[in-house]
């Protein structure tokens, strides 16, 4: 199978337990990976960053294959964007 294929169909459910895996040496159900496994685990969480998933977290994979690393300053701004729920002021309670 060609990995453009295998990363494009891999669900965000099953990526959720590639993750737990990689990040934990388990799967889910408390099997133990073998060194092998999560080592082609992590390979498959880094590719799917870098190829399907959008991700806003601190530390990922860009699209070119390396390491993003975003500043406090770009964070903010993500956080701080029009996405508020609601804004509260100490006279309002």
């Amino acid at each position: 199978m060609n990995i453009d294929n295998l990363v494009n169909n891999i669900t965000p459910e099953l990526f959720e337990r590639l993750q737990y895996g990689a990040s934990t040496g388990k799967w889910p159900d408390g099997t133990v990976l073998s060194s092998e496994q999560k080592e082609q685990t992590v390979q498959l969480v880094m590719l799917y960053q870098a190829k399907v998933a959008q991700s806003n977290e601190q530390f990922t994979i860009g699209s070119n294959g390396e390491m993003v690393q975003k500043t406090k300053a770009q964070l903010q701004k993500e956080f701080n964007s029009d996405n508020e729920i609601a804004r509260f002021s100490e006279h309002d309670l």
